[in-house]
């Protein structure tokens, strides 16, 4: 029998919190397996010398990558959640090995200054996307052609080499991102009230996109703030 104190509206909300729940301990759950992986491959000479000493498998390291967030974005409705969260933890597993090298390249109070304020920022536009009542729809078309738009100018960048224009994508990148986690944060706020977690097989899978799409925003917005602020060995 259903409570007739309860309404729709609070279990709507109920339903949300533990989507958004499930999707922010499944993002942390990334991001820590891909901080000590990262920190297990630079600690081992011979990993890194394998990884990185090898261009053909740094590559493909990178190919699979993509290969798996394409995979897991497109094949989310065909796969078992099961399958979703081993290639979530698969694609953290990579992803830790491909960034290793940053351990090498900058200090660790840059690596750890940059990430305490990626944390900072991440959350405080993750807040303003479950709360704000703006409709940020049309923000979000606005910042993937920015993306877009950032890809290319990296690529160009990539032949230049110039040093303003890498500050500019930058700080272009970590406006980007920011815009992204406060645009995916109110999609995933708005997702969560129509899916049930406990009981719905396809909710389940849409935690582990959910957790994908912010991990993806705080990894990039981590990567330009050390570009920019990081210092070298």
């Amino acid at each position: 029998m259903t409570n007739p104190s309860v309404s729709y509206g609070d279990v709507r909300v109920e339903a949300m919190n533990e989507f958004l729940r499930g999707v922010y301990r499944w993002m942390a759950a990334g991001l820590i397996l891909t901080a000590v992986t990262a920190q297990v491959v630079a600690s081992s000479e011979s990993l890194i010398y394998a990884i990185f000493g090898s261009r053909m498998l740094f590559i493909g390291l990178i190919v699979a990558e993509l290969g798996l967030v394409m995979y897991l974005s497109h094949a989310i409705g065909r796969i078992r959640s099961a399958t979703a969260m081993g290639l979530f933890v698969l694609y953290s597993l990579l992803n830790g090995v491909t960034l290793s090298g940053i351990l090498l390249v900058y200090t660790g109070e840059s690596v750890a200054s940059a990430f305490l304020t990626t944390a900072g920022m991440f959350g405080a536009m993750s807040v303003y996307g479950l709360y704000t009542k703006r409709d940020l729809t049309s923000l979000g078309s606005f910042l993937i052609m920015g993306l877009w738009g950032l890809i290319i100018a990296s690529v160009v960048n990539m032949f230049i080499g110039s040093g303003t224009g890498g500050m500019v994508i930058s700080v272009m990148g970590v406006l980007i991102f920011l815009g992204l986690t406060a645009w995916d944060t109110q999609r995933l706020r708005d997702l969560g009230g129509q899916v049930d977690v406990e009981g719905d097989e396809m909710g389940r899978k849409l935690v582990i996109i959910g957790a994908l799409h912010l991990y993806l925003d705080f990894v990039n917005m981590f990567l330009y703030m050390l570009r920019l602020f990081g210092k070298r060995r």
